[in-house]
């Protein structure tokens, strides 16, 4: 299955949520894996979407927290879609390698963000990096 295909997917549903939070999340999940039913993890993009609304308040604090020259409010809904997948994967997911996460997120922002979207996104998760990935790995090294 190609993950970076199903982040996609789990990206557009989100940003789609982000939009119309009083629609069923259910379905747009549904209808976004079924455009691409043989190619998608469509588990993994549940098991994303879920870890996403659930820790949302937690995560849009985090980005509030390594953005703070952006009110969230001023964030594209494209950026703050890729931030919450992404931040989810770095602080939440134990499966996903940092660099893997912080990559894909680059990758999704240069295909649908505009053209300052990489930078930024690769800024703040860079501080989200420093927040908590780094932090345990230097504690687990003491």
């Amino acid at each position: 299955m190609n993950r970076h295909l199903s982040r996609m997917v789990a990206m557009q549903a989100i940003y789609e949520w982000n939009f119309r939070q009083d629609a069923d999340l259910d379905e747009l999940v549904e209808r976004s894996i079924s455009e691409f039913s043989n190619d998608v993890d469509s588990k993994y993009i549940r098991d994303l979407i879920s870890g996403v609304t659930k820790n949302s308040k937690t995560i849009d604090r985090e980005i509030e927290t390594c953005a703070p020259e952006w009110p969230i409010e001023q964030i594209s809904h494209v950026d703050k879609s890729i931030l919450e997948i992404a931040i989810y994967e770095l602080v939440y997911a134990k499966d996903i390698p940092p660099k893997v996460a912080i990559n894909e997120a680059v990758e999704l922002a240069k295909q649908f963000g505009s053209s300052n979207s990489s930078k930024f996104i690769n800024g703040v998760l860079g501080s989200v990096y420093d927040r908590h990935v780094k932090d345990k790995k230097e504690k687990n090294n003491e």
